[in-house]
């Protein structure tokens, strides 16, 4: 995923220097449709060659089944104005764009090759029902979370060693009479992407996970923040279950707050009233 995401930076990074128009045309630049485009037509100039009936047979191809979207995008390449007409720049840029492209697409997939077995492999695993009905886990997140903790309980001794470890426990520093908090830079990024996007599958799926959330925003917190902080919660309960190897149980733990007087729980029912 990690060479995914770097080679798509590169790609945009090389298109902003001489096409930077089809970054405007197609807003996701990992997807089929956009690489195809690519290498038929690596450059304004090729685009604005091409017959709009085959530029419309292309979009028609790869799923863009609205006319009226359609006929944007060929207007918008005929009004095109060419970012430079510098051969010294194009040139070398749209041979590493078509590069970028066939490398582009054995990472996709060999992406889906590890997505196929490991589908195959994570329901056989034993600690896999522990994950698997999580709120909002599902088929993609419930393998990422059983490799995330292992099969090793004597890992992690306390929630607060996976916390760290993920890079979302905050870090305290102090120098004389100085004192601040910042977050954790150096970490396992995959492993800490993984608690935070499942923290965010989260919340339209269980009440007091959202409410949670409303809470940090309410606080101040950035949308990213506030994620951070609910998958920081998250990990405390998934680590109670996990070392008790017992399966998340929403009434349990909505009893837990009850007893607590939390607020967490009466924020819940009023935005799933309110909703």
């Amino acid at each position: 995923m990690a060479d995914k995401v770097r080679l798509t930076n590169r790609l945009t990074e090389a298109l902003k220097q001489y096409f930077p128009q089809i970054l405007e045309w197609c807003k996701d630049q990992d997807t089929v449709v956009f690489w195809d485009f690519l290498t038929r037509w690596p450059t304004l100039k090729h685009a604005q060659r091409a017959r709009k009936a085959r530029l419309r047979a292309f979009f028609q191809e790869h799923n863009v089944r609205s006319p009226h979207s359609i006929e944007e995008r060929l207007q918008a390449i005929w009004q095109a104005t060419p970012l430079t007409a510098d051969t010294g720049v194009i040139t070398p840029n749209r041979l590493l764009v078509e590069v970028l492209v066939q490398q582009l697409r054995v990472v996709l997939q060999a992406i889906a090759r590890f997505d196929l077995e490991s589908a195959h492999l994570a329901p056989t695993l034993p600690d896999y029902t522990l994950f698997c009905a999580l709120p909002g886990a599902g088929a993609v997140y419930a393998p990422r979370l059983l490799a995330a903790f292992g099969d090793q309980r004597e890992r992690y001794q306390r929630a607060a060693d996976i916390q760290k470890f993920a890079g979302l426990a905050p870090v305290t520093e102090r120098s004389g009479h100085k004192r601040w908090v910042h977050w954790r830079l150096y970490c396992p990024k995959f492993l800490r992407q993984t608690f935070v996007e499942w923290a965010a599958q989260s919340i339209p799926h269980s009440d007091w996970p959202r409410a949670f959330y409303e809470q940090q925003r309410a606080k101040g917190s950035a949308h990213q923040a506030a994620l951070r902080a609910l998958a920081f919660k998250w990990i405390r309960i998934l680590y109670r279950c996990w070392q008790d190897r017992t399966p998340y149980d929403e009434a349990t733990y909505l009893t837990a707050l009850k007893r607590r007087g939390s607020p967490l729980l009466g924020a819940g029912q009023k935005s799933s009233n309110s909703a």
